[in-house]
């Protein structure tokens, strides 16, 4: 049976065990200490989007029907002009022909003869009425000797006054008949432009010099002014399509740098230049469209291809920094010797903050306590 003093000496080396114990784990739950240090900081603009080859579009057709023909194929390089497919429309073909046969008729030779018969009618009236004339100044003449009725003199003025305005309409009809047919002429002319032009809007060409990238259609499938058939770009050129948030836009300009990584060249970063910002935000997504251009693109590029990008807003070398999570209140810190300093921040990254004043650099910090 284990003695009293047996009892407190073994009490005694549990106790002992406790307190080196305590101490351990007091020393390892000492807070760490961070200092401030010395580094470049980024600050960027987070953007995905795709590349676009340069001018870019997709073709639309003003004309509806199955596709006829094809001209190009998928790859081919096409000039401004260049035909590249053929819609069939027959009413456009037989609209254009109505319209060939109306100016025909319409043509100032076609209309000769209608005009030749009224001057024929003009030439008529004038004669007659210089006759009347004639025969009305014999009759006064007559009259002022004593010869002849009255009534025969009556009939004279009125037989010359009737040639008269029998002359002034055939002018005017005339001019009148002139007029109409020059109109006519005109009319027939443009509707046979409208329809020459509807009739080829039924082929559709390219409006770049470029590449065709894509044909949707193939020959037989029906075509309609809503439906792309063709896309069309640069060959050679692209540029990237960003989509910038509506909270970031105000901090990127024309001129900064732009670091991409793409999918198909994975492992490799990029450089491009911002070159153009639309000033208008999609409703939808609550984007702004960004254009940028590579300094030196990478070969073997390809439209629609997926990137990532960051549009470094600033860059500060050798920027006095901490590490973000150790910030209390958004703008202080706690020293090692418990002290709150507030601190003037400047760029701030996902983990790191610029100090800009409030803390020297031999300072240790704490984080605070969650």
């Amino acid at each position: 049976m284990a003695t009293g003093a047996s009892i407190y000496r073994h009490l005694g080396t549990v106790l002992l065990l406790l307190v080196i114990g305590c101490l351990i784990a007091c020393s390892q739950v000492k807070e760490e200490v961070v200092y401030p240090s010395r580094q470049t900081l980024t600050e960027s603009v987070y953007a995905s989007g795709y590349v676009r080859a340069k001018d870019q579009y997709e073709a639309f057709a003003l004309a509806t029907g199955p596709i006829q023909a094809l001209f190009v194929s998928e790859g081919d390089t096409v000039h401004i002009g260049t035909p590249l497919l053929q819609i069939f429309n027959e009413q456009e073909r037989l609209r254009r022909e109505n319209a060939e046969i109306s100016q025909f008729f319409a043509a100032p030779m076609a209309t000769q003869t209608k005009l030749r018969e009224l001057e024929l009618a003009i030439e008529l009236a004038k004669s007659t009425t210089a006759n009347d004339s004639l025969l009305l100044l014999r009759q006064r003449h007559l009259w002022a000797q004593g010869i002849g009725p009255a009534i025969e003199l009556e009939q004279r003025e009125l037989k010359f006054k009737s040639s008269s305005l029998a002359y002034q309409s055939a002018r005017l009809n005339y001019q009148d008949l002139k007029r109409e047919l020059e109109f006519g002429n005109q009319t027939a002319s443009k509707n046979l432009a409208i329809s020459k032009s509807l009739e080829t809007s039924t082929i559709l060409k390219s409006k770049i010099e470029g590449i065709v990238y894509a044909l949707p259609k193939v020959v037989g499938e029906m075509a309609s002014p809503q439906t792309p058939l063709a896309i069309l770009g640069r060959a050679g050129e692209f540029i990237l399509e960003l989509q910038v948030d509506e909270y970031d836009i105000v901090t990127v300009q024309k001129g900064q740098r732009v670091m991409v990584t793409l999918d198909s060249f994975k492992g490799t970063v990029f450089e491009a230049t911002v070159v153009k910002i639309h000033p208008i935000m999609d409703a939808k997504s609550k984007t702004f469209t960004v254009e940028a251009e590579f300094v030196t693109a990478p070969p073997g590029l390809f439209p629609n291809l997926s990137l990532e990008s960051n549009i470094l807003v600033q860059v500060h070398p050798n920027a006095l920094v901490i590490p973000r999570n150790i910030l209390l209140d958004q703008n202080k810190v706690i020293t090692e010797d418990g002290d709150t300093l507030t601190l003037e921040l400047g760029i701030k990254t996902y983990e790191f903050v610029e100090i800009l004043g409030g803390l020297e650099e031999k300072t240790g910090l704490i984080p605070p306590k969650k």
